[in-house]
C-alpha cells in the first residue's frame, strides 16, 4: 500500500501539471468547439499554476483510492471483512494474474507498479462516467435561452486528456529501464538488444552480427515509441468514448439519455478493458526484456 500511495501521488502531480499547462496553452487560443475539447480547460489558479478540470479529477481519484487504501489497513483483522476484504481480494487477485504472465521473481519487483496503474487507469476511468462529469459547468445559451453545450466543463475524465495518460506512460518508461538495467546490467542490456542469436561461423557469423545490428536499431525506435503507443490508445478510446456519450446525449432534448443508455454500459466494459490492456502490455514489455533473468532464476532454482 505503501508504494501504491507513492505512485499516486506522481500520477497526480505529473499529470496533473502537464494537464494544466496544456489546457492554458489551448485557452489562450481560444476554443468553443462542439464536443469535447482536446486540451482540459483551466478551472483556477493555485500560486500561479493553471488547475484543470482534468486535473481536479485527477486529485479526487487518487484522494478516494488513497483514503480507501487507508481505511482498509486502518485495522488490519486476521479474518477481513469489509473494506479490508475488498482490497485483499482485489490485490491477491492481481498478484496471482500477474505472477501467470511475468513469473514469482519478477512479479515480486514490479507488482506495486503495476497493481496501482491498473486500478488508478480504472478507477479514473469510472470516475469519468458517474453523473455531472462533462455535464455540469458553463456554456452558450442558445437563442432561445436553451444550454444545449457545456463547453467548459468543472469535471473531465483524467484518461480523456494526452497528458495525463503520456505521465502515465513516461513513469513506465523510466522504470522499464530501471529493471532492463537491474536484471541486465549495461552490458547484457546492449546484448539482449544489439546482440547475434544462434550459432554461426565465418561470413555468416558477420553476417549475422549486421543482420542484428540493423534489427537492434529497429528495436531501439521500438522501444521509444512504446510510451507514445501507450498513451495514444488510452486516451483515444477514452476521449472517443466520451465525445460518443455527449453527441448521444445531446440528439434528443428529452430522449438523450435514452440514446446514451447502450454506449454507457459499452464504456464501462472499454473502461475496464482499457485499465487490463494497458497493465498487460506494459507487463509484457518487461518480461520480454527480462524473461531470460527469469529461466536462470527458474534453472537455479531446478538445480538446488
Amino acid at each position: 500500500m505503501r508504494y501504491a500511495r507513492l505512485i499516486l501521488t506522481w500520477l497526480t502531480c505529473l499529470g496533473g501539471t502537464a494537464v494544466a499547462l496544456a489546457a492554458e496553452a489551448e485557452a489562450g487560443h481560444g476554443g468553443g468547439h462542439e464536443g469535447l475539447p482536446e486540451a482540459a480547460p483551466v478551472l483556477f489558479h493555485i500560486l500561479g499554476l493553471p488547475v484543470s478540470n482534468s486535473m481536479v479529477v485527477t486529485w479526487a481519484v487518487a484522494i478516494v483510492l488513497i483514503a480507501s487504501a487507508q481505511a482498509a489497513t486502518r485495522n488490519v483483522r486476521l479474518v477481513p471483512v469489509g473494506l479490508q476484504n475488498f482490497w485483499e481480494w482485489v490485490v491477491e487477485s492481481l498478484y496471482a494474474f500477474l505472477e501467470g504472465i511475468v513469473g514469482a521473481d519478477l512479479v515480486k519487483k514490479t507488482f506495486w507498479f503495476f497493481a496501482t496503474i491498473f486500478i488508478f487507469i480504472m478507477s479514473a476511468n469510472y470516475f469519468g462516467l458517474l453523473p455531472g462529469v462533462g455535464s455540469i459547468g458553463w456554456g452558450h445559451p442558445d437563442a432561445g435561452g436553451h444550454l444545449h453545450h457545456i463547453s467548459q466543463p468543472i469535471f473531465r475524465g483524467a484518461n480523456a486528456d494526452l497528458n495525463m495518460t503520456m505521465s502515465m506512460a513516461v513513469i513506465f518508461f523510466v522504470c522499464w529501464t530501471v529493471w532492463a538495467l537491474q536484471a541486465n546490467g549495461v552490458g547484457g542490456f546492449l546484448n539482449h538488444i544489439f546482440g547475434a542469436k544462434g550459432e554461426s561461423a565465418g561470413f555468416m557469423k558477420v553476417l549475422m552480427i549486421a543482420i542484428f545490428i540493423f534489427a537492434g536499431l529497429l528495436e531501439v525506435v521500438s522501444i521509444l515509441f512504446r510510451p507514445v503507443s501507450l498513451s495514444f490508445r488510452l486516451y483515444g478510446n477514452i476521449f472517443a468514448g466520451e465525445n460518443m456519450l455527449e453527441t448521444m446525449a445531446t440528439m434528443s432534448p428529452w430522449l438523450g439519455w435514452l440514446f446514451a443508455l447502450p454506449f454507457y454500459f459499452l464504456e464501462l466494459m472499454v473502461g475496464f478493458v482499457q485499465a487490463l490492456v494497458f497493465t498487460l502490455l506494459t507487463a509484457v514489455f518487461v518480461l520480454t526484456i527480462c524473461q531470460h533473468d527469469e529461466e536462470h532464476a527458474g534453472a537455479a532454482a531446478g538445480g538446488h
